[in-house]
C-alpha cells in the first residue's frame, strides 16, 4: 500500500492547530503563577497594614501548591495537557537565561569546587541507595534507577537511565513517583533549615544543588531562599546534570554484562556518542550566554532583561511542578521505594551540607 504524502498547504494548515492546542496549558500555567505572585504581594501587604510579621511565602510556593490542588481534586482536563507539559521546556529556558547572571570566572570557579563535592556526593548516594534497595529486596533495575535518580538529576536521569538499562515501565514509574514525592519534601524543608542555620546564599545555593534530586526542585528550592541562592543553586545543579551521561553508561555497562541489556559498544567512539546522547544540551546554552556576559557582548540592561525573561520562564515552570504532582500514583508505588529515596535524600543532605560549611567556613572556599 502506497501512502500519499501531505501536500505542503495541508502541512500549512495542520501547523497552526497544532501550536493552537498548546495555548490552553500555556494560559493555565500562566494563571496559576500569576495566582502566586498575586498571593505572595497580598499576604506582604496584609502583613504591613496590620503590623503583623507574616510569612514571607515566595510565589514559588503558591504557584506548586496550587498546581498540585488543582492536580488532585478536579485533575487536568484533556485540553489543557500539552501545553502543561511544556513546563520543562520553560525551565530549561529559564536556566539558560540565567547564565546571563553568572561570569565564566564564577562558574569556572563555583563548578570546580561543586564538582569535587558533586562526586563525593554520587558515591554516597549510590552507595545508600544499592545497599538499602538489596536491604529491602527492590528489584535490581529499579534500585539502578533510584541510584541514577538520587545521585544525578532526578526524573531526567531516571528516563535516561530506563532505556540505558532496558528497565520496565513499571520500574520507572516507581522511581520517577517516589523522586517527585522526595522533592516536594525537601522543597518544604531545605529553606527552612537553611534559615534556622544562617547559611549564606551561597552556602545555601551550593547545598541545595548538591543534595535535592529534580533540576525544577533544585531550582524552586534556591528561588524560595533567594534570587541569589537559586542562581548559585542552578549553577551547582548544571554541574551534576553534565555528569549524567557517564554516570548511565556506567549502570548499562553493568546490565549488559550480565546479558540483561543491549551493549553500548566497545570503542571509544561509541561510547562518547553515548554519553554525547544523554548530555543536557540545556547545559551548554548556559555555558555560552554566560560567555556572551562575560565578553561584553551583552550590556548590563540586556542582562537584566534576560533575568526578568528567566523568572517568566519559571514562573511557567513551578506552576507545571504543581500541575504535575499526582498523590494517587505516589499510593500506587508502594512504600519501598520511598523508604529507599528518603533515606538516601537525608543521609546525602546532611552529607553535602557538611562538605559545604567545611569547604565555605573551614577552608574559605565558597
Amino acid at each position: 500500500m502506497v501512502t500519499r504524502a501531505a501536500s505542503p498547504s495541508t502541512v500549512i494548515r495542520r501547523a497552526p492547530a497544532t501550536l493552537v492546542s498548546y495555548l490552553p496549558g500555556l494560559a493555565l500555567l500562566a494563571v496559576i503563577g500569576l495566582i502566586g505572585k498575586w498571593a505572595q504581594g497580598e499576604i506582604k501587604a496584609l502583613g504591613t497594614a496590620t503590623h503583623t510579621a507574616l510569612p514571607d511565602i515566595e510565589y514559588v510556593l503558591w504557584a506548586i501548591l496550587l498546581g498540585a490542588v488543582i492536580r488532585n481534586t478536579v485533575g487536568i482536563p484533556r485540553v489543557f495537557r500539552p501545553g502543561v507539559g511544556t513546563y520543562e521546556l520553560w525551565l530549561k529556558i529559564g536556566i539558560v537565561l540565567l547564565g546571563a547572571r553568572f561570569l565564566i570566572g564564577d562558574v569556572l570557579r563555583l563548578g570546580g569546587v561543586s564538582l569535587v563535592l558533586v562526586f563525593i556526593d554520587i558515591v554516597i548516594a549510590s552507595g545508600i541507595v544499592l545497599l538499602l534497595g538489596r536491604w529491602l529486596r527492590l528489584r535490581g533495575k529499579l534500585t539502578s534507577l533510584l541510584a541514577m535518580g538520587t545521585a544525578i538529576c532526578g526524573v531526567s536521569a531516571i528516563i535516561a537511565g530506563r532505556g540505558a538499562i532496558e528497565a520496565d515501565e513499571e520500574d520507572s514509574g516507581y522511581a520517577i513517583a517516589a523522586i517527585l514525592a522526595l522533592g516536594a519534601v525537601a522543597l518544604l524543608t531545605f529553606p527552612l533549615i537553611g534559615h534556622g542555620l544562617a547559611l549564606t546564599d551561597t552556602e545555601y545555593g551550593v547545598w541545595a544543588g548538591l543534595a535535592v534530586d529534580n533540576t525544577a526542585e533544585t531550582t524552586a528550592a534556591g528561588a524560595l531562599y533567594s534570587p541569589q541562592a537559586q542562581d548559585v543553586a542552578v549553577l551547582v545543579k548544571n554541574t551534576r546534570n553534565a555528569l549524567i551521561g557517564f554516570v548511565v553508561l556506567l549502570y548499562a555497562l553493568y546490565w549488559s554484562s550480565r546479558g540483561q541489556a543491549a551493549s553500548v559498544g566497545t570503542g571509544l567512539a561509541a561510547r562518547a556518542g553515548f554519553v554525547w546522547e544523554r548530555f543536557p544540551k540545556f547545559v551548554l546554552g548556559y555555558l555560552a550566554v554566560s560567555a556572551l556576559a562575560t565578553a561584553g557582548v551583552l550590556s548590563k540592561p540586556e542582562i537584566t532583561s534576560l533575568g526578568n525573561l528567566s523568572k517568566w520562564a519559571f514562573l511557567l515552570t513551578f506552576a507545571g511542578v504543581g500541575l504535575n504532582f499526582d498523590l494517587r500514583q505516589m499510593r500506587v508505588t508502594g512504600f519501598r521505594p520511598f523508604v529507599v529515596g528518603a533515606i538516601a535524600l537525608a543521609v546525602v543532605a546532611v552529607t553535602a551540607l557538611a562538605e559545604v560549611l567545611i569547604t565555605s567556613r573551614v577552608l574559605g572556599a565558597l
